[in-house]
């Protein structure tokens, strides 16, 4: 259970600025959520945030501190409970953002790019590394955001074992000595050195792999630092260091076969301090340790390897003291899972096998194994004499430099490729190159990772093997659908104009399967150059490209329908006026309001038509249809919608479509088809509905009257002057609700 630390109270100016500062935010990220980043809606919002927020920055850059429910600055937290500065601090908090700091000058792209990650789900943060690695990605500066660590919190919370263990840890692999160890790190030691299980944790820790690479190598170098750091310790506190020796000897059953090679190559070649240390260890190691040691390797390879065989006779040169050892690891092995199987005994007699009578003779004649021998020492004196010139020297590192590897493991993947032709070998070869393009994209190499898809993809093609057809088809399937869409907007993001050709084909080597995660990627997009490449990429698929998008009309998330409404009528123009009048009836009214923009776009009768036959119809997008032509203003609606008038019979629930045309004329320019309408419709009238005539004469006569031209005017006046009673009263009525006197 979390506790919210207290706070001081912030002064009332600075909470008010506060609670705007979350309200704008909080409708920001609810528009963003909603609209693609060029709709108005997004605009409105983001302007609002910016000046909310450079209030909140007026005397220098903020840092916002989040709790779960509570915003603090410097402290200070509001005295009152505000219900949006609530929202936005489980919404930053849910998403692991312990502190905000917003520094002057933020703009809207700015906040466009932070509103887009608090957009997301939680958990989709957490598996791209967290919202703060996100962050950095986004390559925004107006912004740092320092994410919630909970192990660390836990870690600094307890001072418990754990963080002097890792301080330890951390110590013997930089490369420390025995000597150098703090007090802190030195009662640790010695701790361990009575605890078993505190100096088993510290062993493990040092010889399991590592994410930085370290080598094992390094780790046996680390495990030999450690053991003298124990005997230190424990000569500073006991005086006698026979008692560590016999410690770390009982803790050899823990030591991989690995490691246990590496320490006693790292003992040989290091110094006599460490080859004395090693020896003195291994001569205590006793019975039960070493079948220990034996038994649980055995059971984590399910059988014996070459490294455990050399590590055993290492270890028990004498070949009746190994059957001995090997019928205790048998009895320790059996009472564990392994001994249940139906073959163990069979993997068991194998395993002795190997131990008992392991030799490399077989493998390595007498010749090699003499310059194996001969090759450790020389090695060793190469590093002594060092004669070689710099020139040289450079030579043969630049043949193992990270980028000749790089050119190599592109050659041996080709390589492979190119020569496996049983598909059962050549699958597990293409999964390691789909990883290897995945790799690539995100280091930047676009032509190495060309390469490799094209490989891949020349085993689809007619005339190649048809064996491997089925294996290589899965692999860039698995590929199109992983994360491979977004590796490809991250590169169009920062790509120069000639390298967006190469992403491009790399795309259409892949097939329409990439297709979707790129409409995906364009609908949350909000960089204005990625996305224009993303709409020329997709649209560059031309029909097979059409007919995937097509089918995003059924993605449940509206976003993805609104790209898909756009991408639709790029791909069809005329054409795709049936797919985009299937959208008018959406559920979203925001995908409704893009499918009416789209048919607008294009402008032609036959678009009209559409939304005509929609008006009329009486569908339940007939109010949005519009409410979207008079927000977009163009002068072509005019005739569309007086022709809606015009047919139109004002019945029932038609009578309110009419006054709303009526209204929306009324804000375009003046239109000799919106001036004839509108007087139609004030002279019309049936007797046997005065009220609904008189509604429709007050509001033609109010259009006409805020058109405002010659025509309208003449209009008016003819019908104050001259009109039916009727219409007489409603002219004149809208004339003195608005003020003016007319002398007709």
């Amino acid at each position: 259970m979390s506790v919210t630390p207290t706070f001081d109270p912030m002064s009332a100016d600075q909470s008010g600025v506060l609670a705007d500062f979350a309200r704008a935010c909080k409708a920001a990220a609810r528009s963003v959520s909603l609209y693609p980043s060029t709709h108005p809606a997004i605009e409105s919002s983001l302007g609002r945030i910016v000046a909310t927020s450079a209030r909140l920055t007026a005397a220098g850059d903020v840092t916002l501190v989040v709790h779960p429910g509570v915003i603090a600055i410097e402290g200070r937290a509001p005295a009152r409970t505000d219900q949006a500065i609530g929202e936005l601090a489980d919404l930053l908090h849910e998403r692991l953002v312990g502190e905000l700091t917003i520094r002057k000058g933020a703009d809207e792209l700015d906040w466009h790019a932070l509103l887009l990650l608090l957009a997301r789900a939680p958990e989709d943060l957490r598996g791209e590394g967290g919202i703060g690695q996100a962050w950095m990605r986004a390559g925004r500066t107006h912004f740092e955001i320092r994410e919630i660590d909970y192990a660390e919190m836990l870690r600094e919370r307890t001072g418990g074992d754990a963080l002097a263990s890792d301080r330890v840890i951390e110590y013997c692999l930089q490369g420390g000595t025995a000597d150098g160890f703090d007090e802190r790190s030195l009662a640790t030691l010695a701790d361990a050195v009575g605890d078993p299980a505190r100096l088993g944790d510290l062993i493990h820790q040092l010889q399991r792999d590592r994410p930085d690479g370290t080598t094992m190598g390094a780790r046996a170098s680390a495990l030999l630092t450690l053991f003298h750091g124990l005997v230190h310790a424990a000569g500073q506190r006991q005086g006698n260091p026979d008692g560590v020796h016999q410690a770390v000897a009982d803790a050899f059953a823990r030591l991989t076969p690995e490691m246990l090679m590496a320490l006693m190559r790292q003992a040989r070649n290091g110094s006599p301090e460490d080859r004395a240390l090693v020896s003195r260890v291994t001569a205590r190691v006793d019975d039960d340790a070493i079948a220990s040691f034996v038994a649980s390797s055995v059971i984590a390879g399910k059988g014996a390897t070459v490294r455990l065989a050399e590590a055993f006779e290492a270890l028990v040169p004498d070949v009746d003291r190994k059957g001995r050892l090997l019928d205790l690891a048998h009895q320790e092995v059996q009472a564990s899972p392994l001994g249940s199987d139906p073959g163990f005994e069979d993997l068991w007699q194998g395993t002795a096998g190997l131990l008992m009578t392991y030799s490399d003779s077989g493998f390595v004649s007498e010749e090699y194994d003499r310059e194996l021998s001969s090759a450790r020492v020389q090695a060793v004196d190469v590093e002594r004499v060092a004669d070689d010139p710099p020139a040289r020297v450079e030579a043969w590192l630049s043949t193992i430099s990270p980028a000749a590897l790089h050119v190599l493991d592109l050659a041996l993947l080709l390589d492979l490729l190119r020569i496996e032709g049983d598909p059962s070998a050549w699958q597990p070869i293409a999964a390691i190159v789909s990883t290897s393009i995945e790799r690539r994209m995100i280091g930047g190499d676009v032509e190495g990772a060309r390469r490799l898809l094209d490989a891949l993809a020349g085993e689809c093609r007619p005339g190649s093997r048809d064996e491997l057809r089925e294996a290589a088809r899965a692999a860039m399937d698995t590929l199109a659908s992983g994360r491979f869409g977004q590796h490809i907007v991250a590169n169009l993001r920062q790509a120069d104009e000639p390298d967006v050709e190469a992403l491009a084909d790399l795309c259409r080597s892949l097939g329409p399967g990439i297709i979707t995660p790129l409409a995906e990627a364009l609908a949350i997009e909000e960089q204005a150059r990625a996305i224009r490449r993303l709409r020329e990429l997709l649209l560059s698929f031309g029909a097979a490209g059409r007919h995937t998008i097509e089918q995003l009309k059924q993605s449940p998330n509206p976003a993805v329908r609104r790209t898909a409404i756009d991408l639709i009528r790029a791909f069809g123009g005329h054409d795709a006026l049936a797919d985009l009048a299937s959208m008018l009836d959406d559920a979203d009214p925001h995908v409704q309001r893009e499918s009416i923009r789209a048919i607008v776009q294009i402008g032609s009768s036959e678009a009209y038509a559409v939304l005509e036959r929609a008006l009329l119809a009486g569908s339940a997008s007939r109010e949005t249809i519009v409410q979207q032509l008079t927000a977009l203003g163009d002068d072509n609606a005019v005739p569309l919608l007086c022709h809606v008038l015009d047919t139109i019979a004002p019945r029932g629930r038609l009578v309110a479509l009419q006054l709303q045309i009526v209204d929306a004329l009324s804000g375009f320019s003046a239109h000799p088809d919106s001036t004839r309408t509108l007087r139609q419709l004030l002279y019309h009238g049936v007797w046997w509905a005065p009220v609904r005539t008189a509604r429709l004469r007050r509001a033609a006569a109010a259009a006409l009257h805020r058109i405002g031209t010659p025509d309208t005017t003449a209009v008016i006046d003819e019908a104050a002057a001259r009109g039916p009673r009727g219409v007489r009263s409603a002219v004149r009525a809208e004339i003195r609700r608005t003020g003016e006197r007319r002398n007709p």
